[in-house]
C-alpha cells in the first residue's frame, strides 16, 4: 500500500497545480479506466507465448502505466476517505467465503458455478 510519505507527496503535487478541481470522483474513476486500458494496450494482440518478452522489452512503459493506475487509485481513495488496506482485507474475507479452497483450487470458474 502507499506510505503516508508518498501520499503526502502526491497530495502536495496535486495541490501545487490546483488539480483538485478536476479530480472529481467521476473524473478519477474515468481516468483510472483509461490508464488501465493503456496498460492492457501494451499486450493487445499478443499471443500468450509473447507476454514474457513483451513484459521484458516494454518494462518501462508497463511501470509507467502501473504508476498512473496507482496514483489515480490513491487519489480516489484519499478523496473518498477509503482505506485501501482495509477494503482489500474485507474483500479478501469475502472472496475466501465465495471461493473455498476445496472447490476453487485450480479452478477458474466463477463462484456461483463452483458447486
Amino acid at each position: 500500500m502507499i506510505s503516508n510519505t508518498l501520499l503526502d507527496a502526491l497530495i502536495t503535487f496535486r495541490r501545487e497545480r490546483d488539480w483538485e478541481q478536476f479530480h472529481t470522483v467521476r473524473n478519477l474513476s474515468s481516468a483510472l479506466c483509461v490508464e488501465s486500458a493503456e496498460l492492457l494496450d501494451l499486450f493487445r494482440w499478443a499471443r500468450d507465448s509473447e507476454i514474457t518478452a513483451i513484459a521484458e522489452q516494454q518494462r518501462s512503459e508497463i511501470e509507467s502505466e502501473v504508476a498512473d493506475v496507482a496514483i489515480l487509485l490513491t487519489y480516489l481513495c484519499h478523496d473518498l476517505d477509503i482505506s485501501l488496506e482495509d477494503v482489500v482485507r474485507k474483500k479478501l474475507d469475502v472472496n475466501r467465503e465465495k471461493y473455498p479452497v476445496e472447490s476453487s483450487k485450480g479452478n477458474s470458474k466463477k463462484y456461483y458455478r463452483l458447486k
